[in-house]
Order: C-alpha cells, then structure tokens, then sequence
C-alpha cells in the first residue's frame, strides 16, 4: 500500500461533539486532523440529545453519523439500529478505530473478525463507576466485552507506559499496546480577558486571592469533594483562597454534587462554579486567569486538562496516581502528591501558590512534549500499518 493513499477510517465512540469531555476533544481532533491530510473520516455516535440532527453531518471534513438512542443505561445508551449501521459502516473502510470503554466493543471485535478488517482500539481510561451493585454489574460486563475485542483488535492505544502498565483493561494486552500522547490543542490566552476573569472571581477588593482551578464534572472518580475539603490547609497560608470550578455538577447518573452539599454550603464563599465552558478559548482564558489547576482524581487515564493548563502558563497540582502524574513526570511543572489525603492535597497547592515561578516552564518545553502533528502523525502510521 502507498503510503500516499488516503485511508477511510471509522471512528466509534459514544459521544461526539457539541458533547465536550476530554475523551471527545481528544476523538475531534484525530479525527479532523486525519481529515485534514487527506483521509476519508466517519464517526459512528449517538445521537444522545434530541436537539441534534437525525441526519448526517460534514463537521470540518469528518462525516458524522448519529444514530436514535431510545435507552439509557448509567453513562452508556442502546442504539436499536447498531448493528447494521456498524456492519455497513466496516465494511467499507479499511481500517477502524473504537474508543473504549463503550457498550458496543463486543460488536466490532465480530465485524471485524467477520468483514477481515483491522481494528485499533483507544483506551481513554477503565470504567470506574460509584459503588453499588447494578453498577458492579454493569463495570463487570464491559470488561468482558472489551477483553473479547481485545483478542481481536491489530494494537491497542494507551496514553502512557505509567497507566498501561496498572490498567486493569490494557495490562492482559501488553504485546499489543501502543504508547501515544493525547492530541494537545488550546488556543492562546486572551490577556485582557484572563485579567478580567480574575477581577470577577475575587471580587470584594481583594486582589490578592489566590485562584484554584479545577476542570471537569462534579463526579465521585474525580474527587472535586477532596479539593474542598483541602481548604482549612490552604487557608492557613492563603486565608483568601478560591476554588473556581469549571464543568458541569448536575450529572444525571451521579448525585456526587447533591451529596456533598453540606461540604459545599460549609466553603460557599470559597467556591465559584461556572459550568461548562463550551469553547477552547474560553477553556483557554479560565486556565491562564487560575494560579494553579488542581487534579484530586482517584483514576485518570492522563487528564487532558493538566496539558492545557500548562500550554497556557499554569502549574498544577495532581495526586499520585498512574496515568495523572504522567506530565509532571516529563515536564516538571507542577507538583505530585499522595492519593486521597486532603492535608497532602492542601499542602501541595500552597506550595505551588507560594513558589510558583519555580514550577512555570517555558511553553516551547510543553508544546514540544505535547506536540499535536505528532501525535497525528503516530496514529496515522499506526492506522496504515493496520490497513497493509
């Protein structure tokens, strides 16, 4: 095969754009940056809201298929007219890429088994799901369904050697595993803007607030509760301390924000929730307006956020866990701590407050680390060797 031809490529995943989480943002940008060069790209979604087309899109050169999805089942949805769809869609294109974990894993490892195609599997991270035993259940089903495919799949893609090595999905496959970086992309600060989110967010006068940001959902596997509760610790050096939360908290299979709402009213005037951001810039202006940006998660496959952060300027604090320590470890800005302990957490975060200078990189340093063409360029060879 010419390494020339421009391949067609099917992209499977659950959600897509306008949705915004990091496993979307990162599916957009493969996807229209293999559009970009030339690649015949379509993506297989849900159409998880009923404001979005019936019809199929062009989106910035990727072909967007929705399909009804009448039921929902925790995060995941059934899609009635699947099967066929997945099977009509395999059959012509030459190589496809799903994004786990999904409900459907279990359809391509059969499709492409059937129809001879390759499959290349992204891994954004293992399901962790609240306790509870329908969810027991439901965790224990996809991981079946994904070690099934997992026989089946040409190579399968981690973010990092660090979370493939403790993943519970991916170790089984290690003779399989291909390291790729997320793709990176954040526009650049709007300086007159960052000074304005700063001005908002302190408010009362006081100029000299530190701002703590924390980007992604109110749920249990990402702990925002222990950043709260790592407060009375910051505040003994940094009594005026804000936390500015970005993304949603009213999540419809996880009342972790309901239940934490005495935490909450304790620290209201501590904490600022803006929702979600829908676009990069403004994503952008929130990171370089924060001083620090904080991951507490339990599990994080990598966290995309802690690279855009450090593209706009801001160290972060992330707690020690396979996957998240991931960028610290390569660009050392920012700060590690144990896992689970709010004074550690609070310890962290006025350190960096306090000594900031010291953990700012220069931004050719990131953008090198994090570089967006090649990590375009890894998935494009690895698609084409799938596809010889």
């Amino acid at each position: 095969m010419s390494d020339a031809r421009p391949l067609k490529i099917l992209i499977a995943l659950l959600y897509y754009v306008p949705h915004r989480t990091g496993l979307t943002l990162h599916v957009q940008r493969l996807a229209e940056g293999l559009a970009a060069r030339g690649h015949q790209v379509t993506v297989l979604t849900a159409r998880y809201h009923k404001d979005l087309p019936r019809d199929e899109q062009v989106i910035n050169g990727v072909r967007v298929i929705r399909l009804w999805a009448p039921i929902r089942i925790s995060r995941g949805m059934v899609m009635p007219a699947y099967l066929w769809a997945a099977y009509r869609l395999v059959k012509r294109h030459d190589v496809v890429n799903i994004h786990t974990p999904m409900l459907e894993t279990a359809v391509f490892a059969v499709l492409c088994r059937l129809l001879g195609k390759p499959l290349v599997i992204t891994h954004h991270g293992d399901l962790i799901l609240p306790a509870g035993l329908v969810n027991r259940f439901i965790q224990t089903v996809m991981f079946w369904l994904y070690k099934m495919t997992g026989r089946v799949a040409y190579r399968i893609v981690s973010y990092s050697h660090d979370y493939a090595d403790q993943s519970y999905y991916v170790r089984p496959f290690h003779d399989k595993t291909s390291i790729i970086y997320p793709p990176v992309d954040i526009p650049t600060p709007n300086p007159s803007r960052t000074e304005e989110l700063r001005a908002t967010w302190r408010a009362n006068g006081d100029t000299g607030s530190p701002l703590i940001g924390y980007a992604g959902r109110f749920v249990e596997e990402k702990r925002p509760d222990l950043l709260i509760r790592a407060l009375p610790t910051v505040h003994q050096t940094h009594p005026t301390a804000k936390i500015v939360f970005a993304g949603e908290y009213l999540i419809k299979y996880e009342s972790f924000y309901e239940r934490n709402q005495s935490l909450i009213e304790r620290y209201r005037q501590h904490l600022i929730f803006l929702g979600l951001l829908t676009s990069a810039q403004e994503m952008a202006d929130f990171y370089a307006a924060c001083d620090v940006l904080v991951l507490p998660s339990d599990t994080e496959c990598l966290g995309l956020v802690q690279n855009e952060a450090m593209l706009c300027g801001t160290p972060v604090v992330v707690t020690d866990t396979p996957g998240a320590r991931e960028a610290v470890r390569v660009t050392g800005m920012g700060l590690i701590v144990p896992p689970r302990d709010p004074v550690a957490l609070g310890e962290g975060i006025a350190r960096v407050l306090e000594r900031r200078a010291e953990y700012v990189k220069p931004h050719a340093e990131i953008a090198a680390a994090y570089s967006l063409e090649e990590t375009l360029n890894r998935n494009e060879r690895l698609f084409r060797e799938a596809a010889t």
